[in-house]
C-alpha cells in the first residue's frame, strides 16, 4: 500500500522555476543503468482503510510490486525514460474485495534544440483501487477506484542573452469507477502558461507568469466548470552555495458556470538548505482555489497550504526523513449553503537503511487528521508500515 506521505532519497524541492537541464533526474539506485527491475514486498497497518469519519474499518495490507524501468540517452540531445509498476494489495479484514490491483505507467522525453533550448514532455498514467488520498465526506465502503493521467509539456528557449521564455502545458483527467462518484467528479484540468525571467545577477533571476486554468466536469451536475486566469511575478534566489529560494505572487480571476466571478490572491513561495551531503529541509507555503470532494454543496476550496521537510543522513547506509503539512482551508458553498472551515494535518515520517546499492529496506510511519465543520468530513488515520526493495 502506497503511503500518504514519501520523501524521496536525494530528492530536492519543487521550486516555481523549472530546471533547465536536458537530463531528467532519475533515482540514484537506477542511475548508470539503461534497464532496470525491482522487486517489493512490505507490510503494513492502517487504522482507517477508507478514510471515513465514522466506523473506521482497520486491517493489516500485505503488498507485492515490481518495477520496470528504463532511462537512457538516446542521443547526446535526447534522453528518454519511461517505467511501468503494477502492484498488488492484499487487505485481511475489508468489506468487499480483499485483492486490490494497481499500476503506474509514466514516460519522460526531453530534448535540447541547442544550449538554451529545451523542450521536455512527460506523461503518467495512474489506476489506483486503493488510492492514496481519499476523499473526505464519502460513506464507507464506497469504491474510490480511480484512474487518472497526467501529461505536462514545457518548451525552454533563450531569444536573447539573460533573457529566458518558458511555454508550458499541464492536462489532468480524473476517472473514478464508481457511477455516483464520477457523475460528480470526473473531470478535465487543463493549464497553459508563458513564463519569462532575467536574469539580474548571477545567482537573481526575476521572472513574470501567465497562467490560464480551464477546469471541465464531464457530468458537471452542479454547473461547477471554471475558467481562471492567473498573472504573477516573483524571483528563483540562490542564496548560497547551499540555501536557495524562489517567491511568485499575483492574483487569479476565476469565472464559474451559475456563479458570479470572484478574484483572490496567489501565492507560491519555496526554500531548500542543504546543511550537509545528503541532507536538507525544505519548506514551502501556497495560497489557491482548489477542487473540492462535493462540488454539488461547494464551487471551491481555499487553501492555504504549509510544509516543511527535513531528510538526514545518519550514515552512508542509513536515512531519516521527516514531513509535516498543514493545510487550514474554507470550503466555499453554494448559494444557500454556509462556508465552511476544514483544517488538514499530514506528517510522515521514515527510517531508509542500505545495506548495499540495490537493496533498500523502509520502515514508515504517517498520521493523516482532518477536522472539518461538518463531522462527516472529519477523519484520522495512522498507518505503519516495513517494506524491502532489490533492484537489478
Amino acid at each position: 500500500m502506497r503511503k500518504l506521505r514519501i520523501i524521496l532519497l536525494g530528492s530536492s524541492v519543487s521550486f516555481c522555476a523549472i530546471a533547465r537541464a536536458v537530463y531528467a533526474p532519475i533515482p540514484e539506485q537506477e542511475k548508470g543503468k539503461g534497464l532496470t527491475i525491482s522487486l517489493e514486498g512490505g507490510i503494513s497497518y492502517d487504522s482507517n482503510v477508507f478514510g471515513s469519519a465514522t466506523d473506521a474499518i482497520a486491517s493489516t495490507i500485505f503488498e507485492v510490486a515490481t518495477k520496470i524501468a528504463f532511462n537512457s540517452s538516446l542521443s547526446e540531445q535526447t534522453f528518454l525514460s519511461a517505467s511501468f509498476q503494477p502492484r498488488i494489495d492484499y487487505f485481511d479484514n475489508r468489506p468487499g474485495p480483499k485483492t486490490l490491483y494497481s499500476q503506474d505507467i509514466g514516460a519522460r522525453v526531453a530534448h535540447s534544440f541547442s544550449p538554451t533550448s529545451v523542450l521536455d514532455l512527460a506523461d503518467d498514467y495512474a489506476y489506483d483501487q486503493n488510492p492514496q488520498a481519499l476523499l473526505s465526506g464519502v460513506p464507507v465502503n464506497t469504491d474510490q477506484t480511480l484512474q487518472s493521467n497526467e501529461f505536462d509539456g514545457k518548451f525552454t528557449f533563450a531569444p536573447v542573452e539573460r533573457l529566458g521564455l518558458s511555454l508550458k502545458a499541464r492536462v489532468m483527467y480524473y476517472d473514478y469507477t464508481d457511477p455516483v462518484l464520477g457523475h460528480e467528479l470526473n473531470r478535465f484540468e487543463n493549464l497553459y502558461g508563458l513564463e519569462s525571467d532575467y536574469s539580474l545577477l548571477p545567482n537573481l533571476r526575476v521572472a513574470a507568469e501567465y497562467r490560464h486554468l480551464d477546469v471541465d466536469y464531464r457530468g458537471d451536475p452542479a454547473d461547477n466548470d471554471k475558467h481562471s486566469d492567473f498573472l504573477m511575478a516573483g524571483f528563483d534566489y540562490k542564496v548560497g552555495p547551499r540555501l536557495t529560494a524562489s517567491v511568485r505572487v499575483g492574483g487569479e480571476h476565476t469565472r464559474r458556470d451559475g456563479l458570479s466571478d470572484e478574484t483572490t490572491p496567489f501565492a507560491e513561495v519555496a526554500a531548500k538548505f542543504d546543511y550537509a551531503k545528503g541532507s536538507f529541509i525544505s519548506a514551502g507555503y501556497t495560497f489557491d482555489l482548489e477542487e473540492t470532494s462535493n462540488p454539488l454543496l461547494f464551487s471551491d476550496e481555499r487553501t492555504n497550504r504549509m510544509f516543511v521537510n527535513i531528510q538526514h543522513a545518519v550514515s552512508a547506509a542509513v536515512v531519516g526523513s521527516a514531513s509535516v503539512e498543514y493545510v487550514p482551508a474554507t470550503l466555499l458553498g453554494r448559494p444557500g449553503q454556509a462556508d465552511v472551515r476544514e483544517d488538514s494535518t499530514h506528517a510522515g515520517l521514515a527510517l531508509t537503511y542500505l545495506p548495499a546499492r540495490s537493496w533498500k529496506v523502509t520502515a514508515s510511519y504517517d498520521y493523516d487528521f482532518v477536522d472539518s465543520g461538518i463531522s462527516a468530513r472529519g477523519m484520522n488515520r495512522q498507518q505503519f508500515g516495513l517494506r524491502a526493495t532489490v533492484i537489478f
